[in-house]
Formats: structure tokens, C-alpha cells, sequence
């Protein structure tokens, strides 16, 4: 199995408008709750998942998406950045290992960190 800390290596910068292409991608029943910008990609929370979709290559043309569903997380941690550590970071320990993700100071992690508690408490 591949390191997930590795493969999710992404810094949500700020939220953002849901983009066209996650819309395509979401089921019935299914709502998107905060979108964010990577440097090129995007993630998006929804009621169900976390979505993150990653484009690859000189040209972006390539995307992978990942789908982290709230059912899979068993355990989640969050940490607000400090005076030194500016970026916050969500740990999220799921069936298929452990990764983080890091927050720009532009993102409200306490925000994230509600709905993260709402869809899995």
C-alpha cells in the first residue's frame, strides 16, 4: 500500500465557489458543505466525503480525484497554527492508514473541524 502521508500532500489555501467538475461528481442526496483551493487543485467537503481532486502534469489535463468517505474516518485530530506555524493541519486516521492535510491561515479550521464532527459523530 502506498504512504498516504505522502499522496495526500496538499494545503487547502482558501475556500472557494464548488467548481463545475465536482458538481458532476455528486450523488443523490449528496450536498457540498466548503470547497477549498490547493495551489492548482481543489477539495471539496460534502455531507458524505471529502473530495479531492488532483490534476497532474505540466498541463493539468490529467486529474486524479480522491474520495475520503466520512464512514471510513475512525479518528480525526485538528491543530490551529501558532506564531511560528502558521498553517493548521487535519490528521485523519481512516480503515486505509493515516494522512494530513494542511490549512492555509485563510482557512477557518475550527469551521472544518465542526463538520468533519457533525458527519462522523
Amino acid at each position: 500500500m502506498a504512504d498516504l502521508a505522502q499522496t495526500m500532500a496538499w494545503t487547502f489555501t482558501q475556500e472557494i465557489d464548488t467548481p463545475d467538475s465536482i458538481k458532476e461528481l455528486l450523488i443523490a442526496g449528496e450536498e457540498v458543505h466548503l470547497a477549498y483551493k490547493t495551489i492548482r487543485d481543489v477539495a471539496v467537503v460534502t455531507n458524505k466525503r471529502i473530495i479531492i481532486s488532483d490534476k497532474q502534469g505540466i498541463t493539468g489535463k490529467k486529474i486524479e480525484v480522491y474520495t475520503i468517505p466520512f464512514k471510513s474516518i475512525v479518528m480525526y485530530s485538528t491543530e490551529n497554527g501558532g506564531t511560528f506555524d502558521v498553517n493548521s493541519e487535519l490528521e485523519l486516521w481512516t480503515r486505509s492508514g493515516k494522512f494530513k492535510l494542511n490549512l492555509s491561515k485563510k482557512v477557518d479550521i475550527r469551521k472544518l473541524d465542526k463538520l468533519i464532527a457533525e458527519a462522523i459523530l
